[in-house]
């Protein structure tokens, strides 16, 4: 019987993808319940002939999905469709789990009946890059406080899903093909009763190596967030992106950083925030003006 299905959703993550593999490979969970369904969203890469090479080493259950790109929603309700298990955890690309994260998060689930998701918590990744060292800091030091989930997006990389909230809320929106997909089901699921909150399993996220890197996601991010800022309530949307303390909490979570880390570069954090979310804001508009224009 499967326990937990592994979604890895995946277009052009060819340099990667093989370190999330070797991740899920490793886990301490009893691998004849757990199954690794991969869909491929597109890719113009190498990303499937790596993952076709990787999934005859996996002594797990393994499906593989290749589909021409459609988005994130679609790539989603693929593993939902087609998933066996009790709960999907879902596995990005350049994500690293620790050995017992699996282990964690079913554990957590099972002992908590009325959590819908449960987010993974962030460890530092061994990086080179003040930037990717910034990001790092910056989700640890959020995912420290719990409160901080009552308001803010969880994100579907290092998640675990009750399979029953999702078919609960039918799913994803497949409308959604940029980012987004995540906000909105959050949000569903959260107004079907279901609650949101973070779990010990620990994993790791491989960050952008530079500024012009770190702009384009964010810009990206923007882009596809007017998708969804009709669908779920705008202002509850802009609370969650930009709440009035948002400066005063990066200057907080700097001295909470640097308690940590003893490090005095984390006290950039506020600058790093800025610099993100005006990324953020020329995405949503440039998009948003596209779109009122075709």
């Amino acid at each position: 019987m499967t326990r937990v299905t592994l979604g890895v959703c995946v277009k052009n993550g060819e340099i990667p993808i093989g370190n999330a593999i070797k991740s899920i490979i490793d886990q301490d969970f009893s691998h004849e319940l757990m199954e690794v369904l991969f869909v491929d969203d597109g890719s113009e890469d190498k990303t499937l002939s790596i993952i076709r090479d990787f999934a005859p080493k996996m002594d797990m259950n393994v499906k593989i999905f290749s589909q021409k790109w459609k988005g994130l929603g679609a790539a989603r309700n693929v593993v939902v469709n087609n998933t066996n298990a009790k709960y999907i955890i879902w596995v990005d690309c350049d994500m690293v789990l620790t050995k017992d994260f699996v282990r964690q998060q079913v554990e957590f689930m099972d002992k908590n009946p009325n959590v819908g998701i449960a987010k993974g918590r962030y460890g530092i990744y061994e990086v080179c890059s003040l930037v990717a060292y910034l990001e790092n800091v910056e989700a640890l030091v959020k995912h420290l406080d719990e409160r901080n989930f009552s308001s803010e997006a969880l994100g579907t990389g290092g998640s675990i899903y009750r399979v029953e909230a999702i078919m609960d809320v039918n799913g994803f929106d497949e409308n959604i093909t940029g980012v987004g997909e995540d906000m909105d089901v959050e949000a569903r699921i959260r107004q079907a009763g279901w609650l949101l909150t973070v779990s010990p399993g620990e994993f790791y996220e491989v960050r952008r190596n530079s500024w012009s890197a770190l702009w384009h996601e964010y810009f990206w991010h923007g882009s596809g967030g007017h998708q969804i800022f009709r669908k779920v309530n705008p202002h509850s949307l802009l609370y969650r992106l930009f709440p009035p303390t948002a400066i005063l909490n990066e200057v907080f979570r700097s001295f909470v950083a640097y308690k940590l880390l003893h490090r005095k570069v984390v006290f950039l954090l506020p600058f790093h925030w800025v610099f993100k979310r005006v990324s953020w804001c020329l995405g949503f508009a440039t998009s948003f003006l596209k779109q009122t224009r075709s």
